[in-house]
């Protein structure tokens, strides 16, 4: 793969608004939490933007015993301003501020060579090390699911190496 490199953030708390699955990658189920979702994202009536939000809400020792049956969170989810009307069968999640590693991806949501390169090569060499935060990808408007020209965001929680 070729090198990519993120832009470093600071995301500021923001507000979410969905629904969430546990699931592990040997049995991901994020298709059936999208198509639960997606028909229902209307029912939220204060979102900010279109941008949809996968999270992924991780055990603070997943990444040190990894295992592909190892069970996380996933979250179907769009920011809202507040928490004042949450549709039945929805949850609420608090996204910390902090900082990431942001990564411009284009290409199939079912390659997963880009998180081999993140995981493996990018974060390894930098400057930084994996933080204890949910991860995820930002779904906006060039976004075509399991397209080859597809277009998302994918952020990994960091913090300095000490």
């Amino acid at each position: 793969m070729e090198t990519i490199e993120p832009r470093i953030a600071l995301l500021p708390e923001k507000k979410l608004m969905g629904m969430r699955l546990a699931m592990s990658l040997a049995d991901n189920r994020t298709g059936e939490l999208w198509r639960s979702f997606l028909p229902r994202r209307r029912e939220i009536q204060n979102s900010i933007g279109a941008d949809l939000y996968s999270m992924q809400v991780y055990d603070p020792s997943y990444f040190h015993t990894f295992s592909l049956q190892r069970e996380f969170e996933k979250w179907a989810t769009i920011e809202v301003k507040d928490f004042d009307l949450v549709p039945n069968g929805m949850e609420t999640y608090i996204l910390p501020e902090g900082l990431y590693a942001v990564f411009h991806y284009k290409g199939l949501s079912t390659d997963t060579s880009i998180f081999q390169y993140i995981f493996s090569s990018w974060l390894p060499n930098s400057n930084y090390s994996l933080d204890i935060r949910p991860h995820f990808e930002i779904l906006g408007e060039k976004y075509r699911n399991n397209h080859p020209d597809s277009e998302e965001e994918i952020w990994i929680p960091i913090k300095p190496k000490e």
